[in-house]
């Protein structure tokens, strides 16, 4: 980004960048503000592809879906960026397209993703899956190797507990409550509320487990094969 503001005359480049601190600054907290900083960066110097990127990233969080699925494309275009690719589809399933974001995770740059930008794109896709009624195929996107990897990484709980909602959609239960564990073994920060999901189907009120007992049942159940109904022991 500090590349492509050194192309603008001084003065301009400056305003630009405040406008993006600014951005970046309100994201988390208030998308919406993030978003209308990002079109006055936008404004100010359309050219810039770090500019479209960031009017994109805010759009889609403020579920301005139609201007993200534009800005993005525009990314594509000027940068050659298809890491892009997750959002773009989950932007076509927001705007109740489900074929079109199916059609995104077939494209022809997928295999040249990294690995989070992929496993995004299986639950987009999965997604996409369930809105046009078919389940079974979404449970059968989402049984991949990496279900049961080993690993720390963001998008782990979020695999786990697509996987768990599409079992307990078509009534498997038992298979449900085992992936939701999983889900909330790997999700210190509880993000997705899989230990809340798991508790509603045992009929339990939820309450927060330490960090180590967390760990404890991710390892537990780590040996596990996609589809397992094997509850965990009670201890």
């Amino acid at each position: 980004m500090k590349a492509e503001l050194r192309s603008l005359p001084r003065t301009l480049a400056d305003l630009v960048a405040q406008h993006l601190v600014a951005s970046g600054r309100f994201l988390d907290d208030d998308a919406e503000l993030a978003y209308q900083h990002a079109r006055t960066a936008r404004r100010l110097a359309a050219r810039l592809g770090g500019v479209r990127e960031a009017v994109a990233i805010t759009a889609y969080l403020a579920e301005h879906y139609d201007e993200a699925l534009t800005e993005f494309r525009a990314v594509r275009r000027m940068t050659g960026n298809h890491e892009v690719l997750a959002m773009m589809a989950d932007c076509e399933r927001a705007l109740g397209r489900p074929d079109k974001a199916l059609a995104l995770t077939k494209d022809k740059h997928v295999r040249e993703l990294s690995e989070p930008t992929q496993i995004e794109l299986l639950i987009v896709a999965a997604g996409a899956r369930r809105d046009m009624g078919q389940t079974a195929a979404a449970i059968q996107t989402l049984e991949v190797p990496e279900l049961t990897k080993r690993t720390r990484a963001d998008w782990l709980p979020r695999l786990r507990y697509a996987y768990a909602d599409a079992l307990a959609e078509i009534g498997r239960t038992d298979d449900a409550l085992v992936w939701f564990h999983r889900a909330a073994g790997v999700d210190g920060d509880g993000v997705t509320g899989a230990a809340e999901r798991a508790a509603e189907l045992e009929g339990l009120e939820f309450t927060d487990l330490d960090e180590d007992d967390a760990v404890l049942g991710d390892e537990y159940f780590e040996d596990d094969k996609p589809g397992d109904s094997d509850e965990p022991d009670a201890e």
